[in-house]
């Protein structure tokens, strides 16, 4: 699959994206995961590349992203890809996310419903209730912790990032994934997401429980879920012959975006 990389001065920040598939097809906007990168999704994206227009996003400071002087948040990531889309001059698009991917991509499906025609999430949770048994997980996370885990993507980070420092990415995104004011998770704003939605989970996700995406599900009136089994947080990593297809059937199903 072809590439072409590109940067874009974005919010004071000068952001990395990607763009490969059909460059006459629907455009579709793939955002990556907390402390990951574009190159996380190239699995989803050998899947939709003869269809549609990708478009894979570095979130401010992860990737080839700078960080800028901005502090980070779900609104941040949100008004960043809002500003890069604008400047691309796509203004009406299919949408991926996965895990922070997928909640900055319920921001952004709920505050531009005349433009998102359809969403895909995974792993992605919409709120963060008090006693969210994911809090003690997030909150007890260390630099050495998530090196032992994904010595890969820290080594990645550390040769492609233009600023590399992940001891002060991490702790930048913890505050992120903590945050419960109105920067932070959709909450409420769920209900204002009207495109056709499909919700998928790993079976085994210790994050985004069964019960929470059950409750998500309640609250966009076109919902399909999916619970993936014998997987947990990852699972088009984990399980890309289960995840991949059924995205692609989504996002092909006659009355979507082509």
């Amino acid at each position: 699959m072809n590439k072409q990389s590109a940067f874009a001065d974005i919010n004071g920040a000068l952001l990395h994206y990607e763009l490969s598939g059909t460059q006459d097809g629907f455009p579709l906007v793939m955002i990556h995961g907390g402390l990951g990168s574009t190159r996380d999704l190239d699995v989803i994206a050998e899947y939709l590349s003869d269809h549609f227009r990708l478009i894979s996003i570095d979130l401010r400071g992860q990737g080839k992203s700078h960080l800028g002087n901005a502090a980070l948040s779900y609104a941040q990531y949100q008004s960043d890809i809002q500003a890069l889309l604008s400047k691309l001059e796509i203004f009406q698009y299919a949408l991926f996310g996965f895990s922070d991917g997928g909640i900055v991509a319920y921001r952004l499906a709920a505050h531009n419903p005349g433009q998102v025609t359809r969403l895909v999430t995974l792993g992605s949770s919409w709120r963060l209730e008090e006693n969210d048994p994911a809090i003690e997980t997030l909150q007890s996370l260390t630099v050495e912790r998530w090196s032992e885990m994904f010595p890969e993507d820290v080594a990645y980070y550390n040769a492609s990032n233009p600023a590399p420092d992940f001891a002060a990415l991490v702790a930048a995104v913890k505050t992120l994934w903590l945050d419960t004011s109105e920067t932070g998770y959709p909450c409420n704003l769920v209900t204002q997401i009207k495109c056709p939605t499909l919700i998928m989970r790993g079976d085994n996700d210790f994050l985004f429980s069964l019960e929470e995406a059950v409750a998500l599900k309640a609250q966009i009136t076109d919902a399909s879920f999916a619970n993936i089994p014998f997987a947990s947080h990852a699972a088009h990593q984990e399980l890309p012959e289960l995840v991949c297809p059924a995205i692609q059937q989504f996002f092909l199903t006659p009355g979507g975006t082509n």
